[in-house]
């Protein structure tokens, strides 16, 4: 061995190993950050969480819903997974002169496999680039940090290809087929001497480590963590069902306060979410809040929960987040980190005394969210917005008793009244009486006669009392009595589903509404429930079980249409000559998952027109009226129905279709505010399917 060739291997190894130990302890440190949090709990198969990996992480399925930025991730990944060949083979290269690893016959394959990778890293990095600063997409940050991880990309990329073709000139290679990039390289440069390209392909070599360790310790301290926390954070899925909110323990006399006002107050599995932001926009982007004014980003939400959370990590932990220390001296949570280890925990933590509500996160953005989850859908590493801004109100609502003035009336309303609006509740079961052509029973009538009903038809505060959504109710009764379907109501005797209680933050009001429901229904024993209300039927569905609600269908009127038209139950025979957009509710699609059984009821009407808006399904606009919104005034920006029927009205539609009571209101206002309510109308799916029969 030459001396040369000693330094080399001496200096790689330190270099290396002061690279991996800082890599090693900001992982660390991060996960020591994260143990602040509370346990969680998980309910998933392990068999699940591989699932999840391979559709999401390899499969990359969220990332290439964009298929522009997604095709330049999946560039990026798997070309990043295979260059790591290359950067071992290069390294054997500086380490063992004039040799490779014993690939054999299979060697030139490889290099010539390597280039590709490497060329294709090279043009991902080029567009990316591109889309960033130059198209200047709104959703992404063009700051120093986004444009040094080019810098790190693009120079370990092209010392990679410099390096190689100086080998070549240096040990005398002939110009291969199989690297020929490196080959024209050496060709472009073969009048250098050897001795020079020696000297250069250290330099590459160097630089090519450099960048690639430089690049292993920015991870952990950048948005690439999401490399590690990401991958972390897929495998952990969810602790509880798409629809299903976490409950507080009313009974647990050791909780100081409800909901989270303290970062280290969210769960574990909540704190891995801010480490595995990759800052790409796709939440902030589609966005209803974001996209009207509102003061509200999902990105700029997590983003500013991990700064806060890395900051009172290191007071409280005394543990560095920013290496190497010398250059990150001045760095705020170096300082916080040294002022915790002069003093003790407590004293740090009382050094530190920024608030996560008011301070890092404003009630306005807490207010601003409609629970949409399009954020949550959009989050190629499942980060859960919505969890996080329900606990935060959770907080204001119940300990410090703060809320918005219009959401306290209607959940005022909802305790004295068991409605929104305040309206006397021995009213509820009055909508039937508008429409000679129904019969309605009530379960107690039905009871009385002697009759068994199938479905229990629940209604909803707003079937029941809004004017304009007891004409869906009166449409959902006269279908079903066509289609001979026995059901009844509990007419007076129905309360709130709760949604709009727990969204707002009030659990305690939601949980004595679940119980006295479910009570009610296991006494007049319902087995199958019916209603119009999404948020009735995802929070049925997929909350009150947790309360008791057991061997109970749940269904939403549209799912089933769609079965009794398909049983021949129902046939729709008359012509509707109608041009229909269908608007997707968030909370029977991206909650539930109910996307074609509407759409294949329009579509066996005849002479209906079946049109799309260009944001549809799972990519739908939220109405404006989920998360106990429909109940609060916007003051903020433009107003997101109205923006929404915009969307919807490009279609050119003459009629504009919805599975939802919530958001039928919000889209009629919308058409009302733009002034085309005389020519385009709006109806719920079953008021349209009543026109057929």
């Amino acid at each position: 061995m030459s001396p040369l060739q000693l330094v080399n291997i001496v200096l790689f190894l330190i270099v290396t190993g002061y690279a991996i130990s800082l890599f090693a302890t900001l992982v660390k440190t991060r996960i020591t950050y994260i143990k602040l949090g509370k346990k969680a709990e998980f309910n998933r198969t392990v068999q699940e969480r591989i699932d999840d990996i391979l559709v999401n992480v390899f499969g990359q399925k969220k990332l290439l819903k964009d298929k522009k930025s997604g095709t330049i991730h999946v560039m990026y990944f798997y070309g990043f997974l295979l260059v790591q060949f290359g950067a071992l083979d290069l390294i054997w290269k500086g380490i063992a002169f004039d040799s490779h690893p014993p690939l054999g016959p299979l060697y030139p394959f490889f290099t010539f496999t390597q280039e590709i990778v490497v060329l294709m890293i090279l043009v991902a990095t080029v567009w990316g680039f591109y889309r960033r600063y130059i198209e200047k997409l709104a959703r992404l940050k063009r700051g120093f940090m986004a444009g040094l991880v080019y810098m790190f990309l693009g120079g370990l990329m092209t010392a990679t290809l410099l390096a190689n073709g100086m080998g070549m000139i240096w040990h005398g290679h002939d110009l291969s087929w199989s690297e020929p990039i490196a080959s024209g390289i050496a060709y472009v440069f073969s009048w250098i001497p050897q001795g020079v390209a020696a000297a250069l392909f250290f330099v590459f070599w160097w630089m090519h480590l450099f960048f690639l360790l430089a690049f292993l310790v920015y991870i952990p301290q950048g948005k690439h963590a999401h490399l590690i926390a990401g991958v972390a954070n897929v495998y952990l899925g969810r602790n509880s069902k798409v629809g299903k909110l976490s409950s507080i323990d009313f009974e647990d006399e050791t909780q100081e306060s409800f909901g989270v006002s303290k970062i280290e107050e969210f769960t574990q599995k909540h704190l891995v979410d801010l480490y595995a932001c990759v800052e790409c926009g796709r939440c902030t982007n589609m966005c209803p809040a974001t996209g009207t004014g509102k003061m509200l980003s999902p990105m700029d939400l997590i983003v500013k929960m991990r700064n806060h959370l890395t900051e009172k990590g290191a007071a409280v932990t005394s543990k560095t987040p920013w290496l190497p220390a010398f250059a990150f001296y001045n760095t705020k949570g170096n300082q916080l980190a040294m002022q915790g280890a002069a003093n003790s925990e407590a004293a740090a933590t009382l050094e530190y005394d920024v608030s996560l509500i008011g301070d890092v996160i404003t009630e306005e953005e807490i207010w601003a969210c409609t629970t949409c989850r399009n954020c949550e859908d959009q989050c190629p590493v499942m980060n859960e917005h919505v969890e996080k801004i329900v606990d935060l109100r959770r907080y204001l609502v119940l300990t410090e008793g703060q809320m918005k003035p219009d959401a306290q009336r209607a959940i005022t309303n909802i305790e004295r009244q068991g409605n929104p609006w305040g309206m006397n509740r021995k009213e509820r079961e009055n909508w039937r009486e508008s429409r000679e052509d129904i019969q309605v029973p009530t379960v107690k009538e039905a009871e009385k006669a002697g009759e068994e009903f199938e479905y229990l038809f629940f209604v909803g505060s707003m079937g029941s009392f809004d004017n304009r959504s007891q004409k869906i109710a009166q449409s959902l009764a006269r279908v079903m009595n066509i289609a001979g379907i026995k059901f009844a109501i509990l007419g007076n005797k129905e309360k709130n589903s709760g949604d709009t209680p727990r969204r707002i933050g009030n659990e305690f009001l939601f949980q004595e509404l679940a119980r006295d429901n479910i009570e009610t229904f296991k006494k007049h024993n319902v087995k199958k429930i019916v209603t119009i209300d999404p948020h009735a039927f995802n929070t049925f569905k997929n909350e009150y079980p947790e309360f008791g609600l057991e061997d109970v269908e749940v269904f939403h009127h549209t799912q089933l249409l769609d079965q009794w038209i398909k049983e021949g139950k129902l046939k729709p025979t008359k012509e509707v000559n109608e041009v229909i957009a269908y608007h997707d509710s968030c909370y029977l699609g991206r909650y539930n998952g109910i996307y074609d059984q509407p759409r294949d009821i329009l579509k066996s009407i005849p002479g209906v027109k079946l049109v799309e808006a260009a944001r549809n399904r799972e990519n739908a606009m939220c109405c404006g009226a989920g998360g106990g919104l429909m109940w609060m005034e916007e003051d903020t920006g433009t107003r997101i129905n109205v923006a929404r029927t915009e969307q919807i009205l490009e279609t050119n539609p003459t009629m504009i279709g919805s599975g939802c009571p919530y958001c039928l209101t919000m889209i009629s206002d919308g058409t009302k505010a733009k002034e085309v309510e005389d020519r385009v109308s709006t109806l719920d799916i079953v008021e349209i399917l009543e026109k057929a029969l």
